[in-house]
């Protein structure tokens, strides 16, 4: 009997870490999106995988609990990890399964990391930040870095199945449901800052606009048959249409933060809540391009190709068609943010993203491939190189829906 009770775990085991969808998978977008023309697709796959190989090098870590990963912030200061970075390196490592043979071990201990540091208001949601000696900096969590987790588990399940030690689908779904009870507004169907905010917060009708992921609205309406979801993504594109419409009808850009949702949104005011750029396009917004280029890209989502065909037109035409001429920010008219001439992967790469819904961007999205790709993974920190190798990933046909 225990050798036929060993037998049969081992099967199980072997099954649940079988690698369902190992990368390179060459994923047959939606009718109408392009991909870099000029090289290979084992080009385009060997370059991931080379930028993979050091991304996880140097920001996989270790050093907490046993069996414990976290993905290393880098920047200067007492933070450690933050969730949104966990969120990254769960969505990076899933896809690249296959090509790493390690993947599983490595996704579930940042898996494992991510459970071992819940937010207060509830332990399906990560506290934002660790610090350097691995403990909480705030109890609070931060949306875009739990979607992200979330969607991850998703791709896991998908990926290695949900019946070895880890239940990932039904990780998944006690998240998604968390999400939904305390990272969305019942009122106004958007998007909270964190779980911290409360319907008696002064932020209660704010938002971030890069915590938007129709992409994985989707998913997660169908990982729990949650209609709701359908409600926060039509909400939303309604906002970022209006916030355009009236604030940026040039660029067809949105804010890194937008007031005032139950009224009239406005574009947040300077140094509400990180810099005195909150209301414009900046390191938060600079994500957007890329978020909503993703649902144009899977799902073919009419309101992501008419956002992405405005981005795009005016991008090309403020850079002269050179992507070194983008700029790290600019305001919502379009014009570029005085002083910030440098090179900023997270704004560059989602750009890449966006450029794909349309086929007259061919020659942009050519030369941006070669672009992003001139740089070294020294040249950035764990921001810019996160967005660049998940950006890598989308632009070479290797990202795919998780369910």
């Amino acid at each position: 009997m225990l050798i036929l009770f060993g037998l049969i775990f081992a099967a199980l085991t072997s099954f649940a870490q079988n690698t369902v969808r190992p990368f390179p998978q060459h994923v047959k977008y939606v009718t109408g999106v392009i991909k870099p023309s000029h090289v290979s697709q084992q080009q385009m796959d060997k370059t991931v995988g080379a930028f993979y190989t050091r991304w996880k090098e140097r920001y996989i870590n270790t050093g907490c609990d046993k069996g414990q990963d976290y993905i290393w912030f880098e920047k200067p200061g007492n933070k450690q990890c933050v969730s949104e970075g966990q969120g990254y390196g769960m969505l990076i490592v899933a896809l690249m399964a296959g090509y790493d043979r390690s993947a599983k071990a490595a996704f579930d201990g940042l898996y494992r990391y991510y459970k071992a540091h819940p937010s207060k208001r509830s332990k399906y949601l990560m506290a934002w930040a660790q610090s350097n000696s691995c403990t909480d900096l705030d109890g609070s969590s931060a949306t875009d870095g739990d979607m992200d987790i979330a969607f991850s588990l998703l791709l896991a399940n998908a990926q290695w199945g949900s019946k070895g030690q880890i239940n990932y689908l039904q990780e998944a779904r006690s998240m998604i449901a968390a999400i939904m009870q305390q990272e969305i507004n019942p009122q106004t169907y958007t998007i909270l800052l964190s779980n911290a905010v409360e319907h008696d917060s002064g932020d209660y009708f704010d938002t971030r606009a890069s915590d938007f992921m129709p992409a994985h609205f989707k998913a997660f309406k169908k990982a729990t048959a949650d209609a709701r979801w359908d409600k926060v993504t039509d909400n939303t594109y309604r906002l970022f249409e209006d916030m355009a419409g009236r604030y940026s009808p040039e660029a067809g850009l949105v804010p890194d933060f937008i007031s005032h949702l139950n009224k009239k949104p406005v574009p947040a005011k300077p140094r509400f809540l990180e810099s005195v750029y909150d209301g414009a396009y900046n390191y938060n917004a600079c994500r957007v391009p890329w978020r909503v280029g993703t649902d144009a890209v899977l799902y073919g989502d009419k309101r992501a190709l008419a956002m992405s065909a405005k981005i795009n037109a005016w991008i090309r035409q403020t850079t002269g068609g050179n992507p070194d001429n983008i700029s790290a920010g600019y305001t919502l008219a379009g014009n570029d943010i005085k002083g910030r001439y440098f090179e900023a992967m997270s704004f560059i790469a989602p750009f890449a993203v966006s450029a794909m819904a349309e086929d007259k961007n061919q020659v942009w999205l050519n030369k941006l491939w070669d672009y992003i790709n001139k740089f070294d993974l020294d040249d950035f920190d764990y921001y810019d190189n996160s967005i660049k190798m998940i950006g890598l990933l989308i632009i070479s046909g290797n990202y795919w829906p998780a369910n």
